[in-house]
């Protein structure tokens, strides 16, 4: 059954183009998604993001549960902010990778992407059991917006009673949006300044047309997944899928940082130790025409096939094709020449430092 967000009435209204997205029916656009793109680099978008999952952890022993459920160690978190972290297998593969909010001494929130909700909400029940820990999901109660853009604090400013010049990034904290509390969190995934709102579904749409109220003077443009993935493309960041999968470590991602051994023990620790060295890691690729690799490419050296492409798009902003692949180590260094079959046409392109973009 395909599953639809509290906003989709409004995206219906604004005449949405939508997409299947892990059973979810999602607007991929509202007209151009060039224009999308260039309004969240430029002044601000404004994405629904209610088919995440909002999984809350809570309890005497809640940091210690997650922590062994996790790569990371969300129990070294202060009060009010937020980790990147990753759930493993136990052969260290990704399950999934998450955004973890302590709200409290007792209460964290651990975000997951949206086809695996349910795989992260059983394998923390099953973690968590010998914790004095409770495991609750709260994804169908809970919309998801977020206002990304260099004008996004402009605009969200003018709506709430916080002030956001005290609120960094990867912070989060209750917050008053025209009379609807919500959990306001500085985080996103374009590669741009923003904010995440966490409202109850049955305030959404609301919280929508406030936040599209404020921000029409400033250029704010409603945007679909479309351009999501562009931008996030463009900030070299991993989508669950594509770069992360069971068959990767974060260290093959590069995201070996998120991996924290100086804690008892963890789901996956034992394999992750043995697979530090990683023989293939993810690197990015600047093509130097106008074709750009698509995922599942081929990536050659010479003639020779050493990898695929994982993520791939004419990058919006910087004129030129871009790309993400895993290729073996010896071949990750910038300034290499290597190739792409592009539809039985091979395209040259040159590994290049990630991210792609990054805000002044």
């Amino acid at each position: 059954m395909t599953m639809h967000t509290a906003l989709y009435a409004v995206h219906k209204g604004l005449n949405a183009l939508f997409t299947g997205f892990a059973g979810w029916e999602m607007p991929v656009r509202y007209g151009s998604e060039l224009a999308e793109h260039r309004a969240v680099r430029e002044a601000a978008g404004l994405f629904d993001l209610s088919h995440m999952g909002e999984i809350e952890v809570t309890g005497p022993q809640a940091g210690e549960a997650l922590d062994y459920a996790l790569a990371g160690k969300p129990s070294a978190a202060k009060d009010g902010r937020a980790r990147y972290t990753m759930m493993c297998d136990v052969r260290g593969g990704v399950l999934d990778d998450l955004v973890v909010y302590r709200l409290g001494q007792e209460r964290f929130l651990v975000v997951a992407n949206a086809g695996n909700v349910a795989v992260v909400f059983a394998e923390l029940l099953k973690r968590a059991g010998s914790f004095d820990a409770d495991v609750l999901d709260r994804s169908a109660e809970t919309a998801l917006v977020a206002v990304q853009g260099p004008r996004s604090a402009d605009i969200v400013g003018s709506v709430t009673d916080v002030d956001l010049a005290d609120l960094k990034y990867y912070a989060c904290t209750p917050a008053n949006v025209r009379g609807h509390e919500v959990l306001l969190a500085r985080t996103g995934y374009t590669g741009e300044d923003g904010f995440e709102l966490y409202v109850p579904a049955v305030e959404a749409a609301d919280l929508w047309h406030v936040l599209m109220e404020a921000g029409a003077p400033s250029g704010l443009l409603p945007a679909g997944l479309a351009c999501r993935d562009t931008l996030r493309l463009e900030a070299g960041m991993p989508l669950y899928g594509n770069e992360l999968s069971t068959e990767r470590t974060p260290f093959e991602a590069n995201l070996g940082r998120v991996v924290k051994f100086d804690k008892p023990d963890f789901v996956g620790k034992a394999a992750l130790e043995r697979r530090r060295e990683p023989a293939d890691v993810l690197i990015g690729l600047r093509g130097t025409g106008r074709r750009a690799p698509r995922h599942g490419y081929r990536v050659l050296d010479g003639d020779r096939e050493v990898g695929e492409i994982t993520s791939g798009a004419l990058s919006p902003t910087l004129g030129y094709p871009i790309a993400m692949a895993y290729v073996p180590k010896e071949l990750s260094e910038p300034g290499t020449s290597l190739r792409v079959d592009i539809r039985g046409r091979v395209e040259p392109v040159e590994v290049v430092p990630l991210p792609f973009y990054q805000r002044s």
